[in-house]
C-alpha cells in the first residue's frame, strides 16, 4: 500500500537524522526543507523497507506486537485462538462480525485506524520538527544581529574613548595656553597704556607750553623771555638747549617720555649755527638725574706703564648748567623768532600726538589680536569640552549597548541550544512511535493473510488495501513569520492511486497545515553619520573617521548595514613645502631713456606654500631682479633748459610754503615750479597741470582748528593755509603766471591736508590719463603719520613723487611714503641753490616721462 510506504519512508529518514547527529550535524544546521526532503523518500525505499519487514513477521510475532501495543480486543483475541487451532469451529463468530469476512472487515478496520494514526503522526512531527527550525532560525538570527551590535558598539566604545584620550589631553594643554596669553597680553596691554599716559601727560604739557608761546595770543610771555640758549659742557663737550623763561623751563622739565625729548633735541637742531647732529646735542631738563652709559669691555691686552693723573676740570657747581657767569661766555643767545620757535613747539607736539595714535593703533590691534586669539583658544576649549561631554556620554551609552547585545546572544544561545535539545528528544520519540505503528500495521496485515490461509481454499491471502498519492501542497497564505502574527496555513490534497479491494479503505484526501514558518528577512538600520572626528595630524597628511551606529541588524537574510564607518585624508599638505616658482620672466624695457633707468624681471608662484611652507614676497630679491640701463645724463637740445614731456599725463604739483624755507628757499622753489612747467609747454604737449600751495598756521591755535573736530566748517586756504592755486588746466603759460605771483606764507607744514587735496583733484582727472603728483618739500610734515596715510591712499590713485630738498627733509620716511620703485620716485636736491638749476627738473621728467618703446 501507498501509505505504507510512506510510513517506511518516514522510519529511515529519522535514522537519517540520528545518523547526521551522529556525525557532528545537529538538527540547527537541517532546516524544514532538508528535512522534507528527507521524508518524502523514493518508492523504492519504501517498497524494499517493507519487504524486509514482511519476510521476519511470523504470526506469533505479529500477536507479539499487537499485545504490545494494547491492540488484543476480545474480537482479536477470538481470531487469534482459531488461528492456533485452540478452536477449530469457526461458527463461533464474534460478536459484531460474521465469519471470515468478519475477522477481515474487523482487521482492515484496525489497519486503517493504526494507519490514521500513522499519518496523523507524521503531520505532527513534520509540522513540530518545521516549527522548531523556524524558532532556531530565528535564534541563530537573534544571536548574529546581536554579535554585529557589539561588534559596532566597540567600535563606537573604541572611537569615544580615543576622542576622550585626545581631549584630555588638549583641553589642558588649551587652558595653559590661554592663562599665559592672557597673562603676556595683560602685561603687554598695561606696558603700553603706561606709556600712553606718559604721552597723554606730555601733550597736556606741550598744551600749555603751546598756550604760553602763542605769538597771536595777548597772554604771550616776553620775547626776550623767550630767548633760546645754546650752552656748551665743558666736561662733555657736549651742546645742550634751555630756555631763559623759567616757567617755560619747568614746563619742558616736565616732559617725560624719550619720543618728547628726542623730538626736541631734532626740532631745535636747525636753530643754531655749528649744530651739525643730533648725536651733539642734549635738551636739558630740570632736576633730570642722568645716568651713565656703560659700555664694559672684556680687557685682554697687558698693563701699560704708568701715567700721572692730571687734575679734575670738573668743578663747575652748575654741572654745566647755565649760569649767570656762564651766560656770556658759554652759551649763544637766539632771541626775538617767535613764529619759528612756535613751529617747533608744533612739530613737537604732533610728533608726540603720532605717537599716541601709533600707540592707539598698537593697542587697539593688541586687544583685537588679544581678544580674537583668547576667543579662538576659549572656542576650542568650550568645542573640546562638548566634545568630551559627547564622547563620554557616547563611551556610557555604546558601552550599555555593547553589554546588552552580549546579554541578548548569550540568553538566545542558552534558548537555542534547548530548542535543540528538544528537537532531539522530539525526533527520538516521533521514530519509536514510527517503528511502533509500521510493527502493528505488519503484524495486522500478517494475521489477516494467515487467517485466510488457514481455510485451506486455496485463497492466498493477499488483499489490496487503498492507496493514496503524495500530498499536493497549494500556495502558503504567508511567505513568512513575523512576530506577534500567526504562522500561514497551507492547503494539502491527494487522489486515490489505487482503491480497496478486501482490503483497508482509502486516508483522508485533504489536509490543513502550517507553511512558511521561517522568520521574515529583517533589514539593517543605522543612525545617519557622525560628524567627522580631529585630525590626526595637523599637516603631512592625517587621518579623519566618522561612525554611524546601528540602530538594528540585519537578520534572517534582510538587507545587510553597509559601512559603518568611514575615513578621510585630512592636512595633507606638506609641513614644511616652500611654493614653487616660474622662470624668470624675460627683462622689461629700460624704464628712462636717460638719466639712469632700471630693467626688471620677475617670477611668479607657480604652487603656493604648504602648511608652515616659506615664499619669497612679491617684492623679494628672490622674485624680482632688477639692473641698470641708459646710465647716461639726459641732454638737452633745441637751446631748452628742460627736457619736452609730449605724454598725456595729469599732473598735480605740490609746492611747500613753510617758513622753514627761508626767503632764498622760497625763491628757488618757484624757480624749479616754473622750469617744471616749461618741459609741458611744448607744442604738441597733452598733459594738465593742477597746482597746490601748502603750508599751514603758525600757531597753536590755528593748527587745532585744521585737525580737531568742529562743527563750523574749516576754510583750508584761509585757516590751513591749503591753496589750490589752479585745477587742471592745459593752458601751460596761465599754470607759470600764477606760479610767478605766489607770496610765500612762511606758515608750519601740513603735507597731509595738501596730499588729501590732491587726491580729490585728481577725480577730476581724464580717464585715459596717468596721474601723477609731484611734491617738493625741505622739511619734515606737521604729522608723519598722518602723512603716512595721506600717502598710502594717494598712491591707489596716482603715482606719488617727491622732491625732498635739504638735509632736514626726512629722507628715510619719504622714501616709503614715494611709489615704488622710490628710487625712480624720489629726486634728492642737497640744496636750494641746487634746486634753482634745470637738473632736478629734468630727474623728474626722465622719471615720469621716459621715451615710449614698442
Amino acid at each position: 500500500m501507498k501509505m505504507v510506504g510512506k510510513i517506511v519512508v518516514l522510519v529511515v529518514s529519522s535514522a537519517l537524522y540520528f545518523s547526521l547527529a551522529s556525525n557532528g550535524i545537529t538538527s540547527s544546521q537541517l532546516n524544514a526543507e532538508a528535512m522534507e526532503a528527507a521524508f518524502l523518500r523514493s518508492e523504492k525505499v519504501h517498497a524494499e523497507s517493507m519487504a524486509k519487514m514482511m519476510t521476519t513477521m511470523s504470526t506469533e510475532k505479529a500477536w507479539n506486537v499487537l499485545a504490545k501495543n494494547n491492540l488484543t480486543n476480545p474480537a482479536l483475541v477470538e481470531v487469534a485462538k482459531d488461528l492456533q487451532g485452540k478452536n477449530t469451529h469457526l461458527r463461533k463468530q464474534p460478536k459484531g462480525y460474521a465469519g471470515l469476512d468478519g475477522a477481515r472487515v474487523l482487521l482492515n478496520d484496525m489497519i486503517f485506524e493504526s494507519m490514521s494514526k500513522y499519518d496523523a503522526e507524521i503531520a505532527k512531527c513534520t509540522e513540530y520538527y518545521s516549527t522548531q527550525c523556524g524558532a532556531m532560525d530565528q535564534c541563530r538570527g537573534q544571536i548574529a544581529a546581536s554579535n554585529f551590535i557589539a561588534a559596532n558598539s566597540r567600535s563606537l566604545i573604541l572611537d569615544a574613548q580615543a576622542r576622550i584620550n585626545r581631549c584630555e589631553v588638549d583641553i589642558p594643554t588649551r587652558d595653559l595656553e590661554l592663562k599665559l596669553h592672557n597673562e603676556k597680553c595683560a602685561n603687554e596691554l598695561k606696558k603700553m597704556k603706561d606709556r600712553l599716559a606718559i604721552i597723554l601727560g606730555d601733550i597736556e604739557v606741550m598744551t600749555v607750553i603751546l598756550k604760553m608761546t602763542d605769538c597771536d595770543a595777548k597772554s604771550f610771555i616776553q620775547k626776550q623771555k623767550m630767548a633760546v640758549l645754546r650752552c656748551l659742557d665743558p666736561c662733555t663737550k657736549k651742546s645742550f638747549i634751555t630756555f631763559k623763561e623759567e616757567g617755560l623751563k619747568k614746563q619742558i622739565a616736565k616732559l617725560r617720555s624719550s619720543t618728547s625729548n628726542n623730538l626736541v633735541q631734532e626740532t631745535f637742531a636747525d636753530l643754531f649755527d655749528g649744530v651739525q647732529s643730533l648725536a651733539s646735542m642734549e635738551f636739558l631738563q630740570l632736576d633730570a638725574q642722568i645716568e651713565p652709559v656703560i659700555n664694559k669691555t672684556d680687557f685682554s691686552n697687558p698693563p701699560v706703564p704708568r701715567t700721572k693723573v692730571p687734575s679734575n676740570p670738573c668743578n663747575d657747581p652748575n654741572g654745566g648748567a647755565p649760569s649767570l657767569a656762564k651766560n656770556a661766555a658759554k652759551c649763544a643767545l637766539n632771541p626775538g623768532q617767535c613764529y619759528k620757535l612756535q613751529e617747533r613747539f608744533l612739530l613737537i607736539q604732533s610728533g608726540i600726538k603720532d605717537d599716541r595714535d601709533a600707540l592707539l593703533e598698537d593697542i587697539a590691534s593688541m586687544e583685537k589680536h588679544c581678544r580674537e586669539t583668547k576667543n579662538t583658544l576659549e572656542k576650542q576649549i568650550a568645542d573640546d569640552q562638548a566634545m568630551l561631554e559627547d564622547a563620554q556620554v557616547k563611551l556610557g551609552f555604546a558601552t550599555e549597548k555593547e553589554a546588552s547585545a552580549g546579554e541578548t546572544a548569550r540568553q538566545t544561545a542558552a534558548e537555542h541550544e534547548q530548542l535543540d535539545e528538544d528537537l532531539k528528544s522530539q525526533m527520538k520519540t516521533c521514530t519509536d512511535n514510527y517503528l511502533n505503528f509500521e510493527s502493528e500495521l505488519c503484524a495486522l496485515k500478517k494475521i489477516r493473510g494467515e487467517l485466510y490461509k488457514m481455510q485451506g481454499d486455496g485463497h492466498s491471502g493477499f488483499f489490496q488495501d487503498c492507496e493514496v498519492s503524495e500530498w499536493d501542497p497549494e500556495e502558503c497564505t504567508k511567505t513568512c513569520w513575523q512576530k506577534g502574527q500567526e504562522y500561514g496555513e497551507q492547503r494539502l490534497t491527494r487522489s486515490v492511486l489505487t482503491h480497496p479491494d478486501g482490503g483497508a479503505k482509502c486516508l483522508p484526501l485533504a489536509a490543513i497545515k502550517k507553511c512558511n514558518q521561517h522568520p521574515c528577512p529583517v533589514d539593517c538600520k543605522v543612525s545617519i553619520w557622525s560628524g567627522w572626528s580631529k585630525c590626526s595630524a595637523e599637516c603631512g597628511g592625517g587621518v579623519q573617521q566618522r561612525l554611524r551606529e546601528v540602530e538594528r541588524a540585519m537578520k534572517y537574510g534582510g538587507k545587510p548595514c553597509g559601512s559603518t564607518s568611514e575615513s578621510k585624508a585630512c592636512n595633507v599638505q606638506s609641513c614644511e613645502k616652500d611654493c614653487e616658482l616660474s622662470e624668470w620672466t624675460k627683462w622689461s624695457w629700460c624704464s628712462k631713456d636717460c638719466d639712469g633707468g632700471t630693467r626688471k624681471r620677475q617670477k611668479f608662484v607657480k604652487v603656493k606654500a604648504e602648511g608652515q611652507g616659506k615664499c619669497p614676497g612679491e617684492w623679494s630679491k628672490k622674485r624680482l631682479e632688477y639692473k641698470e640701463c641708459n646710465m647716461k645724463r639726459c641732454e638737452v637740445v633745441n637751446g631748452t633748459e628742460v627736457l619736452p614731456c609730449n605724454k598725456e599725463l595729469d599732473i598735480m604739483l605740490l609746492i611747500d610754503g613753510s617758513g622753514s624755507l627761508g626767503e632764498n628757499g622760497w625763491k628757488a622753489e618757484i624757480k624749479a615750479a616754473e622750469l617744471f612747467v616749461d618741459a609741458f609747454s611744448g607744442t604738441g604737449a597733452q598733459a594738465q597741470m593742477g597746482v597746490i600751495l601748502y603750508s599751514g598756521p603758525r600757531t597753536w591755535s590755528g593748527v587745532y582748528k585744521c585737525f580737531e573736530d568742529s562743527a563750523e566748517p574749516v576754510d583750508l586756504e584761509t585757516t590751513c593755509k591749503i591753496k589750490t592755486v589752479t585745477h587742471f588746466t592745459t593752458d601751460m603759460s596761465k599754470v607759470k603766471e600764477l606760479i610767478g605771483g605766489l607770496t610765500w606764507p612762511q606758515g608750519s607744514t601740513l603735507t597731509s591736508l595738501a596730499l588729501m587735496t590732491a587726491k580729490n583733484e585728481l577725480s577730476l582727472g581724464r580717464k585715459d590719463a596717468k596721474s601723477i603728483v609731484v611734491v617738493i618739500t625741505d622739511g619734515r610734515p606737521m604729522s608723519y603719520r598722518a602723512t603716512r596715510l595721506a600717502s598710502k591712499a594717494l598712491r591707489k590713485t596716482a603715482r606719488l613723487v617727491w622732491v625732498p630738498v635739504t638735509r632736514y627733509a626726512p629722507l628715510k620716511k619719504i622714501k616709503k611714503w614715494a611709489t615704488r620703485r622710490w628710487e625712480e620716485n624720489v629726486v634728492v636736491v642737497e640744496t636750494f641753490e641746487d634746486l634753482e638749476t634745470p637738473d632736478p627738473v629734468n630727474h623728474i621728467l626722465a622719471d615720469i616721462c621716459p621715451i615710449e618703446s614698442s
